[in-house]
């Protein structure tokens, strides 16, 4: 692409992507260093580019380089096939706990099952470990294989550390607020919590367009009508916690939101604090449980 002038006569040159979404990352980068970059595309030669004022070219290719440096080190993050997502296949390791925790123990430790009553009487810990168990293999199954999708998607996103963080934590505050809703004693476990949240993570992802362009306002209110259906389709059936569901979802899109918009530069490091986090937030619950 030859260079051309911006709309106040600057001399533009152009850095050419593979792909809308690599251009929409590198964008972002730009725009979060105080580069003006503009995002085009010839649909016929399939060509995307960014084009940067002549002056700050330097400095864009400076900055995406080392963008594409930090996140050299995510090397299980792989791009899906045919399209602009990617995978991370750490959300395995989380399927595999899940599956270990079951063969363990099932559903008979009662010292790890939400009971409303228990929490409010201060034991805290159970809106985490619920997460963990399931009712029978099938209940397992379920969660397993949506929550192995949705929550590589969401780490593929954001990074492995981040998504695992905010699901987790989406999932137990899912349980700590329903409570409040609803009034009844009931006993609660399974991971659905943490799967809508994985899924409230995708729905987010557009967000970060706001940090380009506010004329994206349309695509964005798109995609979270689009993971809106979605999740009336995954989370409402009757045989499930539709409350914990909903709330899964909403805590997933408001974390969704958050990690959107930080600065790109800041991802290595969070992703570091957020794997730090998420042992967190499984180790110390359990730790309570073993404990007592």
């Amino acid at each position: 692409m030859n260079p051309g002038p911006t709309d106040d006569g600057m001399p533009t040159s152009a850095i050419a992507a593979r792909s809308e979404r690599q251009a929409m990352d590198w964008s972002l980068v730009l725009a979060s260093q105080g580069i003006d970059v503009a995002i085009e595309h010839d649909p016929g030669a399939r060509i995307w580019a960014l084009r940067v004022p002549v002056p700050d070219l330097e400095r864009a290719r400076d900055a995406i380089k080392r963008f594409r440096v930090e996140n050299r080190g995510w090397s299980w993050r792989q791009q899906v096939p045919g399209s602009e997502l990617h995978f991370h296949w750490a959300a395995l390791a989380w399927v595999f706990l899940l599956c270990l925790l079951h063969a363990a123990v099932g559903n008979g430790l009662g010292s790890a099952e939400f009971i409303p009553s228990a929490v409010r009487a201060g034991e805290w810990w159970r809106a985490f470990t619920a997460t963990w168990l399931h009712a029978d293999p099938g209940h397992l199954a379920m969660n397993a294989v949506l929550g192995a999708v949705l929550l590589g998607l969401a780490m593929g996103r954001y990074g492995g550390g981040l998504a695992g963080a905010a699901a987790l934590l989406a999932g137990a505050a899912a349980n700590a607020v329903a409570p409040w809703i609803r009034h009844h004693e009931y006993h609660g476990l399974g991971a659905s919590g943490v799967v809508m949240a994985a899924l409230g993570l995708l729905t987010a992802q557009l967000v970060a367009w706001w940090r380009h362009s506010w004329r994206a306002t349309r695509l964005i209110l798109g995609g979270l009508m689009a993971g809106s259906w979605l999740f009336l389709e995954l989370g409402t059936s009757p045989q499930g916690d539709v409350l914990v569901h909903a709330l899964g979802f909403a805590f997933g899109i408001a974390a969704g939101v958050v990690l959107a918009l930080l600065p790109a530069r800041w991802n290595p490091r969070l992703n570091a604090v957020g794997w730090g986090i998420a042992a967190l937030a499984t180790l110390v619950p359990w730790w309570f449980v073993v404990r007592g």
